[in-house]
């Protein structure tokens, strides 16, 4: 059984929320998407590519395969617009399945696994995070970068010749719980303080979530919050 908990929020300093979501549990499908662009772009973006994402999954595609499919009718999209404004969006899904759970992701929206201690599955497509990878700085530095935010791969953006899905599968256990959340959640609030609300056993996955998007606000609130919590009974 899967109990789980959602919720967006669109921060303190933006006027429009370009993160969207889909939490299933039918499908067994999660997921979040950040859209970037600018309003009719970034919001236009990741609701498309969610939908997608659904349509593709629930035709029986891969997490893989619906997520490279997203990207390529979001180009196809994107190549009607004549301006110069991007038109594109992360996105971390997790699918859970009787054989286990499959995450792909794309940009800096996260996948964090809960078992025992919290693990970070997603690595970050940032120029900061390659930076992190050969040594030049490290996890400390990356936090307060000037450039954290700038992307490697996006959907909508990244050729699909060189768009990079990043991957990973598993075997679940009861009492795992995994996380899925935008950017706007894990600038504010540091992993640790993650843990201590994921870890709290007395809240429901919903509380979870409610508290996390608290923290993301307490701590600044800087861009659009979204954050899916489900939990493995």
């Amino acid at each position: 059984m899967i109990e789980f908990g959602h919720g967006t929020h669109v921060g303190l300093r933006r006027t429009r929320n370009e993160d969207t979501y889909c939490a299933d549990a039918t499908l067994g499908l999660f997921l979040v998407t950040d859209g970037m662009g600018g309003h009719q772009h970034g919001e236009v973006a990741s609701a498309l590519a969610r939908d997608a994402i659904v349509e593709r999954v629930r035709g029986g595609l891969s997490l893989v395969e619906a997520v490279h499919g997203a990207a390529a009718q979001l180009l196809e999209h994107a190549q009607r617009y004549d301006d110069a404004l991007p038109m594109g969006t992360t996105v971390a899904a997790i699918r859970f399945s009787e054989q286990g759970y499959e995450v792909a992701w794309v940009g800096d929206s996260r996948i964090y696994q809960w078992h025992n201690g919290l693990r970070r599955i997603s690595h970050d497509h940032s120029l900061v995070q390659e930076l992190v990878a050969s040594g030049v700085i490290n996890e400390a530095q990356a936090a307060r970068h000037p450039q954290r935010n700038v992307l490697t791969q996006a959907l909508g953006i990244t050729a699909l010749a060189q768009l990079h899905i990043s991957m990973a599968k598993g075997q679940l256990e009861p009492g795992m719980s995994f996380l899925v959340c935008s950017d706007g959640l894990t600038e504010e609030v540091s992993d640790n303080a993650i843990a201590n609300i994921v870890d709290r056993q007395d809240l429901a996955a919903q509380e979870c979530i409610d508290h996390l998007l608290l923290a993301a606000l307490d701590g600044g609130g800087s861009d659009n919050i979204t954050a899916i919590l489900a939990r493995i009974r």
